[in-house]
């Protein structure tokens, strides 16, 4: 544990604005977003779903249970934030990383030689998590965590690139990405949906040019027959249940090139806040993304995270970051992120929790507390009463790092 914050990968995390060589205050906007994004994960444990079944005919839960959800294919809920936003702050980091160590008088060849290391233990941690309660290790390439893992080293070595060539390089990862996948043969009218888990019925797969992208049967879901079952497994991998691949941190690293550019954007403006270069930068990879999906060159899903999806999910993270840098950086309301800041400024710490803490703080409550205490609002609402005091604990926890200046650096 060190005293020095961190973000989803490092130190780096924190994209702070620097306004003085020796000391760089952090950016409150950025810690505060991460808060969100993190919240937003560690929130499913008020299981909206649940909610909402008890009250099949309100609209006000139906709304937070799409949110609290993935979208089956195509489209974005609000949940589908999270992965993206987590992994464009990672981007956003990397210029105050470098800066902060080149500083420092580290070499390329020790930032790089570290970078390699924080890759790996971000690769270990995700496969560990995805482990807990198995037989055997998991192999999984998939998560939030082993997804920047495989591509952080590609994003540190760009970084250190000029601007054009690294907007050239998003641009050839996304095209190429895009170019190996509709090469590809789609999946023709005999093929066998019920092998891959789709029902042959199902209605989320596209049809023409589109199905080139249609769930488990595409280039990723062909690499990862092969390249999960080179590894040791208790069964043969045949598909992913979600749809969900391990080449997808390629395009994924495009997200995080996009939040490198954001970074970039912060210390090149400061003390200057660029809120309108954020604004139309968001809108017009929005812009774009919709006119390749509704054009069908490339379908926005967030399950195989296509090119597309890439810009849109881009986008989204830019108009959230110009959202809190007006708030708290512009129009100086600062105290009401302050929660956020808390949780977003140990974002190891937080993931850390959700994935390993839920279920003996869970059991915990109902062991000390009972059940009853859930249901005073009625039983419908146990689900939420129990999330909400799940919640709380996890905020305290985080916030008493906090006052103790703990911070999980990797």
């Amino acid at each position: 544990m060190h005293a020095t914050a961190t973000a989803a990968t490092a130190e780096a995390a924190t994209a702070s604005g620097v306004r003085t060589a020796a000391a760089p205050a952090r950016n409150l906007a950025v810690d505060a977003y991460r808060g969100l994004v993190m919240l937003l994960m560690m929130g499913e444990v008020m299981q909206f779903a649940e909610v909402y079944k008890a009250f099949p005919g309100s609209l006000f839960w139906r709304v937070l249970a799409f949110n609290q959800t993935h979208v089956e294919w195509a489209g974005m809920g609000l949940h589908d934030t999270i992965q993206p936003g987590f992994t464009f702050l990672v981007g956003a980091a990397l210029p105050y990383s470098i800066a902060a160590r080149t500083a420092k008088g580290q070499s390329f060849g020790r930032q790089l030689a570290h970078t390699i290391w924080r890759s790996g233990l971000l690769i270990f941690l995700g496969i560990f998590l995805r482990s807990v309660g198995a037989t055997q290790t998991y192999y999984t390439f998939e998560d939030t965590l082993t997804q920047i893992g495989l591509g952080f080293t590609f994003a540190f070595l760009l970084a250190r690139c000029r601007p054009r060539w690294q907007w050239t390089a998003l641009g050839v990862i996304l095209f190429g990405y895009w170019l190996a996948w509709a090469l590809y043969p789609a999946p023709g009218p005999n093929f066998d949906w019920q092998a891959v888990g789709v029902p042959s019925n199902w209605p989320y797969n596209f049809h023409g040019f589109a199905a080139h992208w249609n769930k488990n049967s595409n280039l990723g879901q062909a690499f990862d027959v092969w390249f999960l079952n080179q590894l040791p497994r208790a069964s043969r991998f045949v598909f992913n249940d979600g749809g969900y691949l391990t080449l997808s941190f390629i395009p994924t690293l495009g997200t995080m090139l996009l939040g490198m550019q954001a970074g970039r954007w912060f210390r090149e403006s400061a003390p200057k806040i660029p809120v309108k270069r954020f604004v139309v930068a968001g809108l017009a990879l929005m812009a774009a993304a919709a006119m390749l999906h509704y054009a069908g060159i490339c379908p926005i899903v967030k399950r195989i995270w296509t090119p597309s999806w890439t810009l849109f999910s881009g986008g989204v993270c830019f108009l959230f970051l110009a959202a809190f840098a007006w708030l708290i950086e512009v129009k100086g309301w600062r105290k009401w992120a302050f929660p956020l800041a808390v949780v977003g400024m140990n974002s190891i710490a937080a993931y850390l929790i959700a994935h390993l803490w839920e279920d003996f703080i869970v059991s915990s409550l109902h062991i000390h507390l009972g059940y009853g205490v859930f249901q005073i609002f009625g039983t419908g609402l146990e689900p939420l009463m129990l999330g909400i005091a799940v919640m709380l604990i996890y905020w305290g926890i985080l916030y008493w790092m906090y006052r103790r200046k703990l911070f999980l650096r990797i």
